[in-house]
């Protein structure tokens, strides 16, 4: 397909200058295919350049590595068949493909979503992230051998996805410098030290980062155990998150803050437009108390369990209606499994350069109130 050949011209181009990011396949041609997207990104493999495709089947993912050569010639069969969209993703600009049942193509550029590169090893090995640190003796989490205790082996496995889902969202934002880190609601701490050591001793980002906790017996707690680490960038405050002044922060997180005080700590994110927001919600009484008594047409709202999460799934939805209308990518997703806790959702926030319909997405707020009889989400009161 020659109409192709602005795509293929696009995808040289941001190799060439360094740009290139990734390629995404959708929109299959038909559902027998089973094959929903494919995905290709830029690997070394045995020192030279190769372009990895992931096929990603609905039963199972196929990957195969190509030249540059044979990825174009892939990518033509593909669009020609099997997809009716791509979108090339480069560090200057997102560059969208659209083929019609007549095959005819159109093109579309808008602002760039990736901010960085994405990383080239041909497998990433799966790598514990927390590790030999005296951190982890002195919460509790290992012996004085450095072996993880068994009744922390959770926690331990926590900490280490914990780090693994910020290492991933790193690559989504450009961050300064000297990266200022907030984590509200920081409790005894257990996140809070494994992300400030695999930063700073372990990646060599040049971060501070401050706890904020309400109770000063953690507070006293962990400033103890961060001077004792040496962690000379690390310290807690006991103070209400409402009353946290510092509008410098690049990356908020709040973590199992409780009812709207994880409204109060993405408030804050807001207002400081910090690059990245992450959130594990948690009790969700807010709306919960506000429709108590307010008889509900649907019937899932019958039994209070199913109510209980239905209320806590439009909490947090309107929450990333919120984050989005101000310019913020946003994700939910399973935090860890539901084997150790039902509170695992968490709620990610990226800064975007994109223009957001906020009418649109105004509409959908109110119409999640108006469907679940809700006067105002406590987070809106706040903005």
């Amino acid at each position: 397909m020659n109409e192709l050949q602005q795509l293929f011209d696009e995808l040289k181009k941001s190799i060439k200058e360094d740009n290139f990011v990734k390629l995404t396949l959708s929109k299959p041609v038909s559902k027998s295919f089973e094959l929903p997207n494919v995905y290709v990104r830029q690997i070394q493999l045995k020192g030279e350049t190769s372009y990895q495709f992931l096929y990603r089947y609905t039963t199972n993912d196929q990957v195969k590595n190509y030249s540059l050569e044979e990825t174009i010639h892939e990518l033509e069969n593909l669009l020609s068949e099997k997809f009716r969209a791509a979108t090339l993703f480069t560090l200057g600009k997102d560059f969208l493909v659209f083929v019609s049942k007549k095959k005819k193509v159109s093109y579309k550029t808008s602002a760039p979503s990736f901010k960085n590169k994405l990383p080239e090893a041909h497998d990433k090995p799966k790598e514990k992230r927390a590790e030999n640190s005296p951190y982890l003796h002195f919460l509790g989490i290992t012996d004085k051998q450095g072996n993880v205790i068994p009744k922390m082996a959770d926690k331990y496995r926590q900490i280490n996805k914990y780090l693994e889902i910020i290492e991933a969202q790193l690559s989504t934002v450009k961050l300064p410098n000297q990266i200022q880190i907030v984590d509200m609601g920081s409790g005894k701490g257990y996140l809070t030290f494994a992300l400030y050591d695999y930063l700073v001793n372990q990646k060599r980002f040049n971060a501070t980062v401050t706890g904020i906790e309400l109770r000063e017996n953690l507070v006293n707690y962990c400033n103890d155990i961060a001077d004792r680490c040496s962690f000379t960038n690390l310290h807690f405050v006991a103070q209400p998150i409402q009353e946290y002044d510092n509008d410098k922060i690049d990356i908020l997180i709040a973590l199992h803050a409780c009812d709207t005080a994880t409204d109060d700590a993405i408030y804050k994110g807001l207002v400081s437009k910090a690059e990245l927001i992450i959130c594990a919600p948690c009790c969700h009484k807010q709306i919960r108390q506000q429709v108590k008594g307010v008889e509900q047409e649907s019937p899932l709202l019958k039994y209070g369990i199913f109510k209980e999460r239905q209320f806590e799934m439009v909490t947090d939805t309107i929450r990333a209606l919120i984050l989005e209308k101000h310019s913020y990518n946003t994700k939910v997703f399973e935090f860890i499994s539901n084997e150790h806790t039902r509170k695992n959702v968490m709620l990610i926030g990226s800064k975007s350069n994109k223009k957001k319909d906020t009418e649109q997405i105004d509409k959908k707020i109110n119409d999640l109130k108006e469907i679940y009889h809700i006067d105002e989400h406590y987070l809106e009161t706040l903005i």
